[in-house]
């Protein structure tokens, strides 16, 4: 298993700190303000939380994650979503079948991250929106060597064919929003 792949609980996930930090409402809306966004898939969804975000902006959501406990509480709070066990590296979904594909806070976490973009430009018809931890030394969330450089997220973007790419400084995030 991926020493990186978040395993401390679901509980934790949506703590009203961890809602505050990662500024869940501000992050939506910046994602649905940049073009017309009627369906996101939510990889490595966890337990849901962007998820709901989305879906109470009338988004229609989906989900994968790699974690089978996460899934099970993912529709707990979504019970009208499908939810799918399937690593980021092999998205189960037919080519251009969401609007956006959404990743908070997990793109660090996956093994490959040029399958990732090339899976997200596949499926995605119109943006990929990463959430990712400011690439400095922080209080919280994973350690600095976990933490991606812009210029490298920048690069994989391009070489997985996105035509657009634009970084939005969050309080504690950086937002990545690529487009096709």
């Amino acid at each position: 298993m991926n020493e990186r792949v978040y395993n401390n609980g679901i509980e934790r996930l949506r703590s009203q700190e961890r809602i505050e930090r990662l500024e869940v409402d501000r992050v939506v809306d910046l994602c649905l303000s940049q073009s017309k966004i009627i369906s996101v898939l939510d990889v490595g969804t966890g337990s849901g939380l962007f998820a709901e975000s989305f879906s109470k902006r009338n988004v229609k959501v989906a989900g994968i994650d790699v974690n089978p406990e996460m899934l099970e509480a993912a529709k707990k709070y979504l019970p009208g979503s499908e939810f799918k066990l399937a690593p980021a590296e092999s998205i189960p979904f037919e080519n251009n079948s969401y609007d956006m594909i959404f990743m908070g806070v997990v793109f660090h976490e996956v093994d490959d991250y040029k399958k990732v973009l090339e899976e997200t430009e596949r499926v995605a018809t119109r943006q990929v929106a990463l959430l990712e931890w400011d690439y400095k030394t922080q209080e919280f969330g994973p350690p600095l060597e976990h933490r991606l450089k812009p210029e490298f997220v920048e690069q994989l973007s391009k070489d997985a064919g996105f035509t657009s790419f634009q970084i939005i400084h969050l309080s504690n995030l950086v937002l990545y929003l690529l487009k096709k």
